[in-house]
Formats: C-alpha cells, sequence, structure tokens
C-alpha cells in the first residue's frame, strides 16, 4: 500500500511540473505575440503649435531620437525634440511631414496650407527716383539683398524659436502681412511685414532671444535694417531704424532693447516694419505671435 501511494504522489508532482511548464511557454508565447504586434503597429509621435495656412509658422515636437523631414528636407531636432517649419504667402501645395523612429517606424502627414485673403494698399506720391532708380541706387540695392540673403542663410542651432515671440513695440499696427501694395498706382510686390507705427527714437525690443546677424544704417530702401537668428532658419528683421543698440556677433534677449524706431530709407512716416523669416520663407509675424510653445513633457 505504500508503495502505490507513494507510486500516485510521484505521479502527481509531476503532472502538477509539465502543466506548470505548459502554463508559461503559453504566456511567454502570448508575451512574445503581444510584443511582435506592438512592435509592428507602433508608430512615432508628434505634436504641432500652429495654422496650417499661407504665411504661418509651425512648431513641432517629437521624442529626440526620431527624424523629421518636410518634403523630403530634413530639420533637425534640438535636446527637447522641438523643430520648426513654415509656409509662404501664396503656397497652395501639399506638403509631406514624416517622422520616423529609431526602429524605421514612419508616420505621414499630409498638410495643405489654408488659402488667405490679403489686403489692397494704394500709396501715392511716391518720388520717381525711389520708383526708377538709377545705376548707382541699383547697385546699392544689389548689396544690400545680398547681404540680406547671407544673413537669412544662416544655420545654427539656437532653441528661441521653440519659446514664443512678443511684439517688438506697442504701437497701432497699421501695415499686414501680405497686402498687396500699388505704388502711384502699380502693383508692387506684397508687403510681408507687420507694421508699426510709431514716433522716430520709439524703443524696439527683440521677440525672442537670438543673435545679431546682421546691422546696416543705411539700405536703399529699407534705411536701418537688423536681423536676429532664433534659430533653425527663423528669424527677425526690422526696418526703417534710426538707431540700433547692438552690433553683429552680439547675444539678445527677449525684451531687450535693441533698436530705435525711425523713417529712415523710402518710408512715408516713421515706423517699425518687423519680418519674420524661416530660410527663403517669410512668414506673417502676426501668425508667429500666436503660435504656442509646445511644453515639455
Amino acid at each position: 500500500m505504500f508503495s502505490f501511494k507513494s507510486f500516485n504522489l510521484k505521479s502527481l508532482n509531476t503532472a502538477i511540473a509539465l502543466s506548470s511548464i505548459a502554463l508559461l511557454l503559453s504566456y511567454s508565447a502570448i508575451v512574445s505575440a503581444t510584443t511582435l504586434e506592438t512592435s509592428k503597429t507602433l508608430k512615432p509621435s508628434v505634436q504641432l503649435s500652429g495654422k496650417i495656412e499661407q504665411g504661418a509658422l509651425v512648431l513641432g515636437k517629437t521624442a529626440v531620437n526620431n527624424q523629421v523631414s518636410f518634403d523630403g528636407k530634413k530639420l533637425p531636432l534640438t535636446k527637447h525634440g522641438d523643430f520648426v517649419f513654415g509656409f509662404s504667402r501664396d503656397d497652395n501645395k501639399k506638403h509631406q511631414l514624416i517622422i520616423v523612429n529609431t526602429k524605421g517606424k514612419r508616420l505621414l502627414k499630409i498638410l495643405k496650407p489654408k488659402k488667405r485673403d490679403y489686403k489692397i494698399q494704394r500709396i501715392t506720391g511716391i518720388a520717381k527716383k525711389i520708383m526708377q532708380p538709377n545705376p548707382k541706387a541699383i547697385a546699392h540695392i544689389k548689396k544690400d539683398n545680398q547681404q540680406i540673403k547671407k544673413a537669412r542663410a544662416v544655420k545654427s542651432n539656437l532653441t528661441a524659436f521653440a519659446h514664443g515671440f512678443i511684439a517688438p513695440n506697442s504701437g497701432q499696427i497699421t501695415g499686414v502681412y501680405g497686402s498687396q501694395r500699388y505704388f502711384n498706382g502699380k502693383p508692387k510686390r506684397p508687403h510681408f511685414g507687420l507694421d508699426f507705427a510709431a514716433p522716430k527714437g520709439a524703443p524696439v525690443i527683440a521677440p525672442a532671444d537670438g543673435v545679431v546677424t546682421l546691422f546696416v544704417p543705411d539700405m536703399f530702401y529699407s534705411g536701418g535694417t537688423l536681423l536676429i537668428d532664433h534659430g533653425h532658419g527663423i528669424n527677425s528683421t526690422f526696418l526703417h531704424l534710426s538707431k540700433s543698440y547692438v552690433k553683429k556677433g552680439d547675444i539678445v534677449k527677449k525684451g531687450q532693447k535693441i533698436a530705435e524706431v525711425g523713417r529712415s530709407g523710402r518710408a512715408t512716416g516713421p515706423h517699425l516694419d518687423w519680418r519674420v523669416n524661416w530660410y527663403k520663407v517669410r512668414l506673417d509675424p502676426a501668425l508667429v505671435l500666436r503660435v504656442k510653445p509646445i511644453l515639455n513633457n
């Protein structure tokens, strides 16, 4: 009787052990299958801030190890995963924003900016020498354009663009982005800035942190002209200044007094013309002011 009971006990223990192994293998298989399925379906995530419309600046944030491209052009990331891009005044194309994570999984977003209507402004009394510059003036204009082009092409790792902008002056807005101007009845290039009416000598403050990349006191059209780099291709331009308190290479902080309003260059009265670019893309400063920074997780 004892050996029979012992035999049954051993058999029972063996059966329990085999069952435990089977359950463990089954659980492992389920976990492995779930992990495999998750790895197949998990895509990178992205947050965007800013309107998808003509003239808009758009901030983005994703995992810092991801790769981001906009229409095939790689966009750099900050150490917090911030990036930026924008749309021009008349942009009506579909754009591809692609995020790729470290496992090669891809997220594709098709972005088409919303069409906008722009104001028409008619300005008379412009002198003939401005409407039809002489050869000396044309050479001056060419030099000015080359300097501005070089300053706007600066590529830096500054991150100020991701922390929001403030207005550089408190004056009344008298001119808006995108408006088509007619000088003496003739259509000219659209206006790409935001105009603030202010008396000569009124303060101009930095709308965001950055580094001064250019100051020229006497450009033909824009007079005293100052450029500040905010990082990743985003830069501010300030036109018609009467005085600058900063020079090329200076580091500036948001809210710092950097210049004074003037009517230098070809201006009809004292005012500040503020412009914002993403490299060659001219953005609407009014929309830039509305973009909210994306907080870090």
